[in-house]
């Protein structure tokens, strides 16, 4: 049981209870300092529940609004924000925390806060480039590429003769089918320089053998000489088509020879022996047909 107490002693803690007033002290007393500093006059009080500054840090400035629950405080040597305007952000973002939209390096944001257009991606600016080329620029890009083409093939007719045809030697074949000694055989004497022999082969074929000799004539259209034992009634059906009819005959060389008609554009000259039987065919004219028959000897 506690002793009572003089009715004009004051308490010592004079802070009063949660939620009431606080007491009025009489002039020229001083409270007692047993609780928290209380903050100077003009200044808002913390708010309750607020826990005050750390020793050493400086407390809010006055007029200041107060940060709110669950904020993290100013960080110590970063300057106060002005009066009126919102506390900074925290520059540090919270561990595990994704990327936050707009704060990517070139984002939009960045692009929004310093008034730049963000540059298009590389796909974009070729596409772009690409548009841009103008006839004239592809004009002069084909031409690039055709220059050394025109040269090779100047070079290649010019220095290694690429229009002129691959001549043989028709020696090798004659004498073979001299050998063989199935027919007669002639040979063109006296043809003038611009004939060139472009084929000779001898072959033995069903009914008999063949002699092909493939010549080039002056105009540069293909005449082929063919002397051949197989049979007449199979050899100008197989080589002048069936269709094929004699157009009449002509003299050369104190020989008579046959015109008939061959396949497409050709013409032929055939003269009939009882041994053989030689054919002069190609595209060429009437003339240059003539003189190769008329060459044989």
């Amino acid at each position: 049981m506690e002793h009572a107490q003089p009715a004009d002693r004051v308490p010592a803690d004079r802070t009063p209870p949660d939620g009431q007033p606080p007491v009025d002290h009489p002039v020229g007393a001083e409270p007692a300092r047993t609780g928290p500093t209380a903050p100077a006059t003009g200044e808002p009080a913390l708010v309750a529940g607020e826990p005050a500054p750390a020793s050493g840090e400086p407390a809010p400035v006055a007029g200041e609004p107060a940060a709110a629950a669950g904020e993290p405080a100013p960080v110590v040597g970063e300057p106060a924000s002005a009066a009126g305007e919102p506390a900074p952000e925290a520059a540090v973002q919270p561990s595990g925390a994704g990327p936050v939209p707009g704060d990517a390096a070139g984002g939009p944001d960045d692009a929004a806060g310093t008034g730049e257009r963000p540059a298009p991606p590389p796909r974009v600016a070729a596409a772009a480039t690409k548009a841009e080329r103008s006839p004239k620029d592809m004009a002069i890009s084909l031409l690039v590429l055709l220059i050394p083409i025109a040269l090779l093939l100047a070079f290649y007719r010019g220095f290694l003769g690429g229009d002129q045809a691959t001549t043989v030697d028709a020696a090798p074949a004659i004498e073979q089918a001299r050998s063989a000694n199935t027919f007669p055989v002639s040979e063109p004497q006296g043809l003038g320089s611009g004939w060139r022999t472009v084929s000779a082969r001898y072959q033995t074929v069903e009914g008999g053998a063949n002699l092909r000799i493939g010549y080039l004539t002056p105009e540069g259209r293909g005449v082929q000489l063919l002397q051949s034992n197989v049979p007449v009634e199979k050899l100008l059906p197989a080589e002048l088509t069936d269709q094929s009819q004699p157009q009449g005959p002509t003299e050369l060389a104190g020989r008579t020879w046959q015109r008939y008609t061959a396949r497409g554009n050709q013409q032929a000259l055939v003269l009939l022996e009882p041994t053989r039987t030689v054919l002069v065919v190609g595209d060429a004219r009437d003339n240059e047909l003539r003189d190769l028959a008329g060459a044989l000897r």
